[in-house]
């Protein structure tokens, strides 16, 4: 367990959370919930439906599709103070993919909710959260396209 003073420095230095108030960080502080999870376990599985991302503290996960199947692929692996599974927040679909602990990892997770209500004290800080996954998710497509376009040539 951390501290919530320790809990919000640390989410002050996530890139998704920059340039946010200090009111919005401590609401996201409050609001996150911890989760810790042991080498090799599985926090989400594709095609279940989901409702929060998460930001890892310590630790590794990989974006898996297939999971378990002969296809198996690693879409990415994250460390600390990346995000991940944000498009159940952004969208309400299936996952699009698993998420699998590759290391003892803590997590924090945010729900969709939490994100809401954010929205509705503070639409302007939601605006600037929203704008920065946009932002990191153009980066990664940015990246998958090079990685592409170096394989098909």
């Amino acid at each position: 367990m951390i501290t919530p003073s320790a809990r919000q420095a640390f989410l002050e230095t996530i890139p998704i959370f920059a340039g946010l108030n200090a009111d919005a960080v401590s609401e996201i502080a409050l609001a996150a919930e911890e989760a810790e999870f042991q080498a090799g376990q599985i926090i989400v599985r594709e095609d279940e439906p989901g409702n929060r991302m998460f930001i890892i503290h310590s630790g590794r996960v990989q974006v898996v599709k297939h999971l378990g199947q002969p296809r198996e692929t690693v879409l990415a692996t994250f460390g600390p103070r990346d995000f991940l599974g944000e498009m159940s927040i952004i969208e309400c679909v299936a996952r699009a993919a698993s998420l699998r602990t590759i290391e003892d990892s803590f997590l924090f997770a945010l729900k969709s909710t939490d994100l809401y209500h954010l929205f509705r004290h503070q639409p302007d800080q939601y605006a600037i959260v929203i704008l920065n996954i946009a932002r990191d998710l153009s980066r990664r497509l940015r990246a998958l396209d090079e990685m592409f376009t170096a394989v098909s040539h």
